[in-house]
This record gives structure tokens, sequence and C-alpha cells, in this order.
């Protein structure tokens, strides 16, 4: 079915609109079916889909990084994580404050999803920005000429961005406990669910997202 594309790949829900191909109220009819309706090749359909799932995993944790070089670790966290959040925060917004508005009067508690999950997005971006305009040319500049004071200044940077994380981390825990675990009420349309389930993922690439940071680069340098 095509909505259960979209529920365990959310990016297909963004390939989808592009191609006029309706996941919410008709999703629940079998993709073959839907590009036959349309006139679309439904070979190229799941070739498409295919690149699209290779482009941007949907999670992906590899342990080789534990010997990899800083400077490789900041270029795979800039161009996987911080790419996936510019790109990813914008389109879970628009489905976020979609709900919200059509559904947020019967089901109160998408206020409260509304309202953590824009507070998630600015802090996520200004961390992320900051990283990228300071601290990770600092610690690449300390890694090519370490020094004292370098490091000393380089421990109170990250025990900021620690205390970020942990920020980020509790809204997340916030957004799991008031969505019943990223769980949609029976009655839940598709871009219901997949808001949901986009949420779902952005937990998942934050939580790899930390990881990388908190427990490989970060303690390179305490």
């Amino acid at each position: 079915m095509v909505r259960d594309i979209v529920l365990q790949f959310p990016k297909a829900a963004d390939y989808f609109k592009g191609q006029r191909i309706d996941f919410c109220c008709g999703g629940a009819k079998p993709l073959a079916e839907v590009a036959a309706e349309k006139g679309l090749d439904p070979e190229t359909l799941l070739a498409d889909l295919h690149k699209l799932l290779k482009e941007h995993p949907v999670l992906d944790v590899d342990t080789a990084w534990n010997e990899a070089s800083s400077a490789e670790l900041v270029e795979y966290i800039v161009n996987k994580h911080h790419r996936y959040l510019r790109e990813e925060l914008p389109l879970i917004s628009q489905n976020v404050t979609k709900v919200f508005r059509v559904h947020g009067e019967d089901s109160p508690h998408l206020g409260e999803v509304y309202r953590l999950f824009n507070l998630l997005r600015e802090d996520l971006l200004q961390h992320t920005a900051k990283e990228e305009e300071s601290e990770f040319p600092k610690m690449l500049a300390y890694s090519e000429n370490p020094s004292e004071a370098g490091l000393a200044e380089l421990r109170g940077l990250l025990h900021t961005l620690e205390e970020e994380h942990d920020g980020a981390g509790e809204i997340l825990r916030e957004l799991r406990r008031v969505t019943n675990d990223f769980t949609p009420p029976e009655h839940a349309c598709t871009t219901y669910r997949l808001t949901y389930a986009r949420l779902e993922e952005l937990e998942g690439m934050t939580f790899e997202h930390v990881h990388l940071e908190n427990n490989i680069l970060f303690l390179r340098y305490q």
C-alpha cells in the first residue's frame, strides 16, 4: 500500500507529492494500481524510491567512525545529520502544523506536540549552526596544533554542547510521552500517522547524531 511506504520511509511522502500521488485519503491502494491510474511506470516508481532510500537512509550506524579521523567524522556529521535537519525539519514542520490545525480541536495534545516540536526545531538549528561556524573548526584546529589553552577552551565549549544535547533529548522524551510513544489514534488519517512516523525518525536520527558527537568525537578532546 502507498500509505505503508510513507509510514516506513517518510521521505517517500515528498516524492509522492511530486508525482501527484495521494498517500493520505487515497493511500490504501497498491503502488501498481496507483501507477496505472496515473499512467506511470511502476518499475520506474520503485527504482526512484530505492534511489531515494539509498540517498536518505532511515537510520544507519557505522561503527567504523571510532577509527576515523576527527576531520572525517565532522564531515560525516555535517553532511548526514546536519543536512538531514536542514532538509527535514521544514517538512516535518508542515506536517505538524497541518495536523494541529485540522485535528487540534479533537486532539488537544497536538497543541503540545506543535509547541515541543517548534522548540526542538529552533534549538537544533541554532545548535548545528554554532557547531559548523565555531566549535567544529576549533576542534579541527586543535587537532592540527594542540595546546593547553586550546584544550581548556574546547572543554568548556563541549560542556555547553553536551548540555544542549541533553535539552534536545528532554524535548524528545516529552514528545514521545505526549504522543503515547508516537502511536497515532485509531481514527488517524495517513498524514496524522506520517507526522508521528517522521517525529519518531527525527528522534532516532538525533540519538545517532548525539552518539557520534558525545561518545566518539567529543571524547577525543577530554
